[in-house]
């Protein structure tokens, strides 16, 4: 198989695993518009700020979202890059990956 990216398993664990939540996709739906600040995305999801900040970890662990701190607020934005590597890594499947049929089994013994 040709491989085109060089992320890593566990990034790519990572990624899949933060878009694998509702709410968190709800935050990626709205920074695909502009950056937001915490208290912005808590008004427009209708949860609390420790809800939101477990699911604001959990996208930055995975690279997916970047935070930018201005005073004593901090911004929110989509890591654009991150999103590339990980649609990179499954357009791997579609373009190189050839479905090849089984190999007989041979009986052992």
């Amino acid at each position: 198989m040709v491989k085109i990216t060089a992320i890593a398993p566990t990034d790519v664990a990572a990624g899949f695993h933060a878009l694998s939540d509702p709410l968190r996709i709800q935050v990626i739906e709205l920074l695909r518009e502009q950056e937001l600040c915490v208290c912005e995305l808590c008004e427009k999801l209708q949860v609390s700020q420790s809800k939101l900040s477990f699911h604001l970890k959990t996208l930055k662990e995975a690279s997916l979202v970047r935070g930018r701190q201005e005073g004593r607020w901090i911004y929110y934005s989509l890591n654009l890059p991150q999103f590339v590597a990980l649609e990179q890594y499954l357009a791997e499947y579609r373009r190189f990956s050839t479905m090849l049929p089984a190999r007989p089994c041979e009986e052992v013994g």
